[in-house]
């Protein structure tokens, strides 16, 4: 960054830049209302509305395909206009697109508004991580990105909290109502907090494309695609695994795993702060990986033992393999650059997401081939492949 940028960004003092950090993270836990709480209205839409539980699946899986399929795009743009006008237009659009749910009268209009609702929320996933970047030094940066990255599950949790509650109490479109009016206040307070990061131009005039200088985006890309591996295991199985193998009741299954959440939110915290203290994000990111395929394989092995202790690890591991993904995203951020980093952390996200997909319908087929424990001791090995894929060695030290 130039002289006059840093000059610029110390013009911003620490309230305003913490109060955008606030604001940012407001952005990014509405759009996981938007996305991730019309999951809780399955049983309200089956019983109320007659859907099957299939058909009420598919509904409300839309939000999230929405957001798969505009990442990239929405990075685009924020890349050449601006994160601030990003997030008011996407938090504006979800807005308008939650308003379209709430007057949809069928499930195929349903599904349509939700989804748009999806693809319009997914522009906080970079714009948002942009201003957090942007305006925070590198040494507070890891921290600041730690605290952006519990946005989400703060937005599930207020959208598991509030959406199934409102919907058997008040009928689904009252509980519409609880995203649509979470993305109209994020699109105020975006409005009224954020301004842009300083960016200057590229000498040449045009910025060089980060992923024809080396491999290094590609690397992390990988390794968060690995990392996604676990994550999503013990996030999807960890539920029914207490139930069915433990003989848990659902509630206090249920508890754990929300408390557990909680304690993880707080991990990313933390990594984000190890980050700072040791100017690199790459070589926390490895110590993740190999205490994510530690956990998990002692998560395998303390199940398949039947140990009183795999209860316990199943928490660890929760914490443990969520705590790279604010490293991840922080370094892809900075170096891809200002005028790049809006599509790097769009393909970044998209292929997370991708990976996520795909492990509930594996996982399970696992189980039903290799049991639980088979199959966390199995998940173990995607965190040791990603180990080796860190580019600790091409980090360029933090400036």
């Amino acid at each position: 960054m130039t002289e006059s940028a840093l000059a610029e960004r110390s013009e911003i003092g620490t309230a305003r830049r913490w109060g955008m950090l606030g604001a940012s993270t407001a952005a990014q836990a509405a759009a996981a209302v938007m996305t991730n709480g019309a999951v809780f209205l399955i049983p309200a839409l089956h019983e109320q509305r007659g859907m099957s539980i299939a058909e009420a699946g598919v509904v409300t899986a839309t939000p999230m395909i929405g957001v798969m399929l505009t990442l990239v795009a929405w990075g685009w743009f924020t890349d050449r206009r601006g994160e601030r006008i990003a997030l008011v237009a996407g938090l504006g659009l979800a807005a308008v697109a939650g308003l379209l749910a709430v007057l949809a009268e069928d499930g195929v209009l349903l599904a349509i508004a939700l989804g748009l609702g999806g693809a319009a929320a997914a522009s906080t996933n970079a714009a948002s991580g942009r201003v957090v970047v942007g305006w925070f030094p590198p040494h507070r940066r890891g921290l600041a990105m730690g605290i952006r990255q519990m946005a989400q599950p703060m937005g599930v949790g207020i959208a598991a909290i509030a959406v199934p509650v409102v919907a058997d109490g008040h009928g689904i479109r009252a509980a519409l109502w609880v995203p649509t009016i979470a993305c109209a206040l994020a699109t105020v307070v975006v409005a009224l907090v954020v301004v842009d990061p300083p960016r200057t131009a590229p000498k040449e005039g045009t910025a060089p494309n980060p992923y024809r200088q080396d491999r290094y985006l590609a690397r992390i890309h990988g390794v968060s695609v690995l990392l996604v591996v676990p994550q999503f295991v013990v996030w999807t199985f960890a539920l029914v695994w207490l139930i069915q193998d433990r003989g848990w009741s659902p509630a206090a299954a249920g508890s754990l795993v929300a408390g557990t959440q909680v304690l993880a939110a707080f991990g990313r915290i933390a990594a984000g702060q190890l980050s700072d203290h040791v100017r690199s994000r790459m070589r926390p990111l490895r110590w993740v990986a190999i205490a994510a395929g530690l956990a998990m394989a002692l998560l395998g092995l303390a199940a398949g033992l039947d140990l009183a202790v795999a209860v316990p690890l199943v928490v660890v591991a929760t914490v443990i393999t969520v705590a790279d993904n604010g490293l991840a995203f922080t370094a892809v951020a900075e170096r891809a650059g200002p005028f790049w980093s809006g599509r790097a952390l769009g393909v970044q996200n998209t292929a997370q997401f991708l990976a996520a997909a795909l492990v509930p319908p594996i996982g399970g087929l696992a189980i039903g081939s290799a049991g639980y424990a088979g199959t966390f001791a199995l998940a173990a090995l995607f965190p040791l492949l990603a180990v080796a894929l860190v580019p600790v060695s091409d980090e360029r030290p933090l400036e």
